[in-house]
């Protein structure tokens, strides 16, 4: 049975992502290949600057690689990776850079439409950029020249991903090494839904009269560097959009900006208010009719029917200069319209993986920046 939880409010754990312990795997594996030195534990610096330090529960050397492992701790989130062993080899290369690779456990990409290309391991962005960055320091400390190839598994990840969308998303054979952040916020609707607003009421309190809310890390940098907004005036939604718009009924915020990504903003073109994975899905056949709208041809309405990932009939829509975005957000502002009361300005501004303007709407003044 399943424990009785406290009556006591009680703070949930946060974790760390896949792609936190892989980086740490790589900091210890190179501390062993250049110094020979063995660290119990490895320190590393997240995208955000903060400074985590986790276990290496096995490190060895032999041929010129190092292995290194961790166990990942999901904190109190009820991920499928927790609890599963991370681990990487890695090799000095006799060339600046650091490539990377999937072993046991750790899926490849095998459908256009996602942030990496066919055939590349699947590896995202920011954990690469994490190894990569916290590589160059330890090679900075030991005066190291060269490069590093990077192999990534995670013990049982194949059969760990058959739990998870990789199919349906073409990732074959494994698992995805995740993680924007560097951390695993606990995922508790409660708990989110009242951060949330807690912190429109923090921006009230403190005079501010514009918000913005986000959907992940990457929309929120590129909504407060459009408008140089205080942290005060970020609002962390995450799937929770109903939570920011039903919540403006009571505190007297008079404008809203909510800014996403593309596939996330066609959710709420489609009247969802919460943007999960797990209770709102893709609505391909919108995506068609609001793409038929601007003119698209049969085979190009064909193929949105048959995309693997919002992004994939995204750029077909592009390709053929059919601006779906706009009316995804243009959508989005009228489901958006339904939930607020007539005093709050309310505008949608869709970005793509790379943190870069799509669209928005209300659409900018011929000329504005």
């Amino acid at each position: 049975m399943w424990p009785e939880s406290s009556e006591q409010h009680q703070p949930l754990r946060t974790g760390l992502t896949t792609g936190t312990c892989a980086t740490a795997c790589c900091v210890a594996a190179a501390h062993l290949l250049l110094a020979r030195q063995i660290c119990e534990q490895a320190s590393v610096t997240l995208p955000k600057g903060q400074i985590v330090e986790l276990d290496i529960v096995d490190l060895q050397c032999s041929d010129q690689i190092a292995h290194a492992a961790t166990i990942k701790d999901a904190g109190d989130d009820p991920d499928v990776t927790h609890g599963a062993k991370v681990w990487v080899n890695l090799r000095l290369l006799p060339t600046t850079g650091v490539t990377f690779n999937a072993d046991r456990g750790v899926g490849t990409v095998t459908r256009a439409g996602l942030a990496l290309a066919v055939g590349e391991p699947a590896i995202n962005p920011v954990p690469r950029q994490m190894m990569r960055s916290n590589l160059q320091v330890v090679a900075q400390k030991y005066n190291y020249k060269g490069g590093f190839a990077v192999s990534i598994g995670i013990d049982q990840g194949a059969e760990l991903a058959l739990k998870t969308m990789n199919s349906r998303l073409g990732i074959v054979d494994g698992l995805s090494i995740l993680g924007t952040s560097g951390i695993v916020r606990p995922f508790s609707c409660s708990a989110w839904i009242a951060s949330i607003h807690r912190g429109m009421d923090v921006a009230h309190a403190n005079g501010y009269a514009h918000i913005a809310a986000s959907t992940g890390n990457t929309s929120e940098a590129y909504v407060q560097q459009h408008y140089q907004m205080a942290p005060m005036q970020l609002i962390e939604m995450g799937d929770f959009a109903g939570a920011v718009l039903k919540y403006l009924k009571q505190v007297p915020i008079t404008k809203l900006t909510l800014c996403g990504g593309f596939g996330k903003l066609s959710k709420l073109a489609n009247g969802h208010l919460d943007l999960h994975s797990s209770r709102s899905s893709i609505d391909f056949g919108q995506l068609q009719e609001l793409a038929q709208q601007q003119g698209a041809q049969p085979a190009l309405l064909d193929y949105i029917g048959q995309a693997n990932t919002s992004l994939q009939a995204l750029q077909a829509c592009q390709t053929d200069a059919i601006d779906l975005a706009t009316s995804v957000c243009y959508a989005a502002y009228q489901q958006a319209r339904k939930h607020l009361p007539a005093r709050v300005e309310v505008e949608i501004i869709a970005i793509n993986q790379q943190g870069e303007l799509l669209s928005q709407y209300p659409l900018l003044p011929e000329g504005a920046a």
